[in-house]
């Protein structure tokens, strides 16, 4: 069954997240991304807490196209561990998910 998914990523800096975010719309990974230009992130990393300002892109995809959004981020971003979080859509405008089914086809 295919389903849709929002897709957590961060990024270093806007610069970075918009780049990510354009390439992957333009090769038809995702029907859209939202950038949200600073958060700020505290986590765990190389055995001491660290923070840093990020940006957020919350990337609208399907279950069908995410292994290859996944690799393409991977590819692409700068981190060596980036996250990449998917969560299912439960409810939603029909309109809009057949929107965003059809921009990913």
């Amino acid at each position: 069954m295919n389903c849709e998914l929002i897709v957590f990523v961060t990024a270093p800096n806007t610069a970075e997240a918009a780049r990510l975010g354009e390439m992957i719309v333009a090769e038809r990974l995702a029907a859209c991304v939202n950038l949200v230009p600073a958060i700020e992130s505290i986590y765990w990393w190389e055995g001491k807490v660290t923070r840093d300002g990020e940006s957020l892109l919350i990337i609208k995809t399907t279950d069908e196209r995410y292994a290859a959004l996944e690799r393409r981020v991977k590819e692409l971003h700068s981190y060596s561990t980036p996250e990449v979080v998917a969560l299912k859509i439960e409810r939603g405008s029909e309109d809009y998910l057949k929107w965003l089914r059809d921009s990913t086809a």
